[in-house]
């Protein structure tokens, strides 16, 4: 290269570039600063991966095109090749650092590659990887002691799985068991799975098949953005009472809603919502199920289940994601009066339970009371909701900011007082981030919604440069 090279720090990687380039860059900085907006700075961070000798990204793309699913899909018009991660960050394979603002969907709750957790799993597996749940081993019965302790009333009783999905199917199952009705109510814009039961649950035509779909109403939504009612909960409560009365025989199996919608864009159910539908529910003979998969384990910060927020106990709580912090594991935690009714046939699940599993999750719940996230999430995720309430102030795009702790959403629009979804420039914003270093998901059925789920170690200099960035990314469009 000709010329006097330069070295120019740009969101934690280093580039080289002419005096010409230099220049250039300074003039286009120059310009930044007439805007007030500058290119934001990666907070600094003592580690560095190995180097990564493996495939390209050519040749991954090109071997999940002959042997992956056809409906895999990747977030970005260039394809990040994540090789690393460590606490809040991860690395692609050309050694950049990348804030992590997703936690792999809300799952990265401790953060990658924490060493308490990896220390479990490998401990565990070099002792026992898999027996099976017809012998004794101390790992499921510790974990599910601990589990039980997190729960309130008389939820005590563990049933592990090794997804979310598979969590919700089955306490959907125990629901019509114990019930003897068939009949589920849950949400429209809510999501529970990709299986038979779940699906059918699941309250978005982009996440169903054409397959058959029988016994599920969906209420109306208590969104306080877009919801025909706005943040009156007791009045969104009215229809699931009216489905009782006029779409079922009056009784029915159980009602499941998410408190904070994932998938369906980061919606928190209308403040005081749950309760007179859970004394509805109840009144018709069914059981009030709360899936936690995404939003439990601390994520949002003023409690460490979400459904805790709307000051109701549920008889049944699925959980998944964050109890792992990546290791495939999910539970159902229910009543010993519930959980009964498994016994009326042989119920065996061969995974569900692993030692390995188990001793990861134990390991996960006491990274969260050792390092106390749960209080950061609420500190930072505080800070960081505040910081982009802020943003919304300055860019007529942002129509909603919402959540609570490190489970938050901000909705584009294109037109605040029709709520039009802003889709394409949603998908260009994410882009512009992921060039600066920081990654961030979206949702919502419109896919106008970025979805801020971090690991719970996030500090406050990570959210206010998430937030720099996303505002430095705004202002360039």
């Amino acid at each position: 290269m000709q010329g006097i090279l330069t070295r120019r720090v740009f969101s934690g990687k280093i580039s080289l570039c002419s005096q010409r380039c230099f220049s250039q860059l300074a003039q286009k900085d120059a310009s930044l600063q007439e805007n007030d907006v500058t290119v934001p700075k990666m907070p600094p961070f003592d580690y560095s991966p190995p180097p990564y000798n493996g495939p390209t990204v050519d040749e991954i793309l090109a071997k999940r095109k002959a042997y992956l699913s056809p409906s895999l899909f990747h977030l970005y018009k260039k394809p990040l090749n994540v090789v690393d991660g460590k606490r809040q960050y991860l690395f692609d394979d050309e050694g950049r650092r990348y804030l992590d603002g997703f936690g792999g969907i809300a799952t990265v709750g401790c953060g990658h590659c924490h060493p308490d957790v990896v220390e479990a799993i490998v401990n565990q597996t070099k002792r026992l990887q898999h027996s099976t749940v017809l012998y004794l081993n101390s790992a499921i019965a510790d974990f599910a002691e601990a589990l039980a302790s997190k729960l309130p009333g008389d939820l005590n009783v563990v049933l592990f799985t090794n997804s979310g999905t598979e969590a919700n199917e089955l306490a959907l199952m125990m629901a019509k068991l114990y019930t003897g009705c068939h009949d589920i109510i849950s949400l429209r814009n809510g999501y529970h799975g990709n299986a038979a039961g779940t699906m059918g649950a699941t309250g978005q035509s982009v996440w169903k098949y054409n397959v058959v779909q029988t016994g599920t109403h969906h209420a109306l939504n208590p969104d306080p953005y877009r919801g025909v009612f706005g943040s009156d909960g007791e009045k969104y409560a009215k229809d699931v009472q009216d489905l009782i009365e006029y779409g079922t025989s009056g009784n029915v199996a159980a009602f499941v809603s998410e408190t904070i919608q994932g998938v369906g864009g980061i919606v928190e159910l209308a403040p005081g919502y749950l309760p007179p539908v859970y004394s509805s529910i109840k009144k018709a003979g069914g059981l009030c199920i709360a899936d936690e998969v995404q939003a439990g384990f601390a994520r949002t910060g003023s409690h460490f289940w979400s459904f805790e927020a709307q000051g109701v106990t549920p008889d049944i709580v699925t959980m998944a994601k964050g109890i792992g912090n990546g290791i495939p594991l999910g539970a159902v935690v229910t009543t010993p009066e519930i959980a009964k009714v498994l016994t009326r046939r042989n119920y065996f699940n061969t995974f569900g339970g692993n030692p390995v599993c188990t001793a990861a999750g134990l390991a996960v719940l006491r990274v969260i009371e050792k390092e106390n996230l749960q209080e950061n999430a609420h500190v930072v995720g505080s800070h960081l909701k505040d910081r982009l309430t802020a943003l919304k102030n300055k860019y007529e795009i942002i129509g909603d900011v919402r959540g609570r702790g490190f489970m938050l959403g901000v909705e584009l629009v294109t037109d605040r007082q029709q709520k039009t979804p802003a889709k394409a420039e949603t998908a260009h914003v994410l882009d512009q981030m992921k060039e600066l270093g920081v990654l961030i998901g979206r949702g919502g059925i419109y896919s106008n919604v970025f979805r801020i789920t971090p690991p719970l170690c996030f500090t406050k200099e990570d959210a206010d440069f998430l937030v720099d960035a996303m505002d430095y990314s705004f202002s360039k469009m």
